[in-house]
């Protein structure tokens, strides 16, 4: 099994590649704000992923960089709500991305909670 199986990761890329897509249309004043830290956190939240499972064999860095993804994934949650009220995306498409997000942070809440069942030791 690689990282790009697990389903977190699948989720979360997912929803990074939707969010870089709808920011290409964000104002140009807000380039070096708010979409590069969308962008940032929303990509981060599967770069943790995938470190995460490099260190499985040591459980609390596998279990520390899981949370560093769910941080990530938070952060994410927060600019998506700074998007939302500057009216840059609607209220369905705020939805949609939240329901990802939040599926995602229980994917990482199940894996932090077993990784055993993901090859930690």
């Amino acid at each position: 099994m690689q990282f790009q199986d697990l389903l977190a990761y699948k989720k979360s890329f997912a929803l990074a590649m939707k969010i870089f897509n709808i920011s290409k249309s964000f104002p140009k004043e807000e380039k070096y704000s708010l979409t590069d830290q969308i962008r940032r956190s929303s990509r981060s939240v599967s770069a943790n992923i995938a470190e995460a499972y490099r260190k499985r064999s040591y459980p609390k860095h596998f279990v520390s960089k899981l949370t560093d993804s769910d941080a990530e994934n938070s952060e994410t949650q927060t600019w998506l709500e700074f998007a939302f009220k500057c009216d840059y995306i609607d209220q369905i498409t705020f939805n949609d991305f939240i329901k990802d997000s939040e599926e995602v942070g229980k994917l990482l809440n199940y894996m932090i909670n077993n990784p055993s069942k993901f090859g930690s030791n």
